[in-house]
C-alpha cells in the first residue's frame, strides 16, 4: 500500500500594489513643467503647445458636432459638393498675428491652438474660415485676384460673428454708428493688404470699397443680413 500525499496549494500572493514611482514621476514632471525648474525652455514650450493643441482639438470636436452655426456651414458645404471631414480642420501652433486660416489646396482650415480666449472666439474663427471654404467651393475664388479676395473677406467678417460689438470692444474699437460695417471694412482691408498680390494698404482699401455693396449684401448661405449672425442660432 503506497503512501498517498495530498499536495497543499499555497494561496496566490496578493497582487502587487502599483509602483508609486510612475505616478510620482508624472507628478514631478508636471510640477517641473509648470514651475520651469529642472527643464529647458524648449521642453516647457513643447509641453505647453501639446496641452494647447489637445484643448483646441477637444473644443473643435465639440463645435463641429454641436455649434448650430458651424453645423449649418458644414451642411451647406456638403450640399455644395465640398464635404469637410474633421481631419481637414486642424489645430496647430501659429504666429501671433492670426487665430485661423484657410488653405484652398487641399481645402483645409487651420485653428491656431493657444490663440483663443473663449469657445465663442474659436466658433467665430471656424465659421469665418468655413465661409472662405464655401466661397472657394461655390464661386471658384481666385485668391490672387484682389477683388475676389476682398469679397470673401467682407462676407466672412460680416457673417461669422467676428465683428460683434463685444469683439470690437475687446480689440479697443468703440463706435455707436455703423460699428459693424466699419469693422468689416477695416478687417477685410487688413486681410487683403496681406495678400502678396497687393502692393499697399491703400490699394486694399480701394478694392474693398469697389466690391463693398454687392459683397456685403450677399449673405449666402444665410438667408438675411444680421449684424449678429451667431445670435440667429441662439449663441
Amino acid at each position: 500500500m503506497s503512501d498517498s500525499t495530498t499536495a497543499q496549494v499555497s494561496p496566490s500572493p496578493p497582487p502587487e500594489p502599483p509602483q508609486p514611482s510612475n505616478a510620482f514621476e508624472r507628478w514631478r514632471r508636471k510640477l517641473m513643467l509648470v514651475t520651469g525648474l529642472g527643464v529647458t525652455e524648449q521642453e516647457r514650450l513643447a509641453d505647453l503647445r501639446m496641452h494647447q493643441t489637445r484643448h483646441c482639438e477637444k473644443t473643435k470636436e465639440y463645435l463641429m458636432n454641436y455649434s448650430p452655426a458651424v453645423v449649418f456651414m458644414l451642411k451647406h458645404l456638403k450640399e455644395s459638393g465640398c464635404e469637410v471631414p474633421k481631419s481637414n480642420v486642424l489645430c496647430a501652433p501659429c504666429d501671433l498675428t492670426r487665430a485661423g486660416g484657410f488653405t484652398p489646396d487641399p481645402g483645409a482650415v487651420v485653428l491656431c491652438s493657444g490663440h483663443f480666449f473663449s469657445e465663442s472666439h474659436m466658433e467665430h474663427t471656424l465659421v469665418h474660415e468655413l465661409m472662405h471654404m464655401y466661397d472657394h467651393c461655390r464661386f471658384k475664388v481666385d485668391w490672387s485676384n484682389l477683388r475676389h479676395h476682398a469679397c470673401s473677406e467682407i462676407r466672412a467678417n460680416s457673417l461669422s460673428g467676428d465683428c460683434r460689438y463685444t469683439r470690437e470692444l475687446r480689440r479697443g474699437f468703440v463706435s455707436f454708428s455703423k460699428q459693424h460695417q466699419a469693422c468689416v471694412r477695416r478687417r477685410a482691408a487688413m486681410s487683403v493688404a496681406a495678400n502678396p498680390a497687393c502692393p499697399d494698404a491703400k490699394t486694399a482699401e480701394k478694392v474693398v470699397n469697389e466690391v463693398w455693396d454687392s459683397c456685403f449684401n450677399d449673405t449666402r448661405p444665410f438667408d438675411e443680413v444680421c449684424f449678429n449672425p451667431i445670435a440667429l442660432f441662439g449663441n
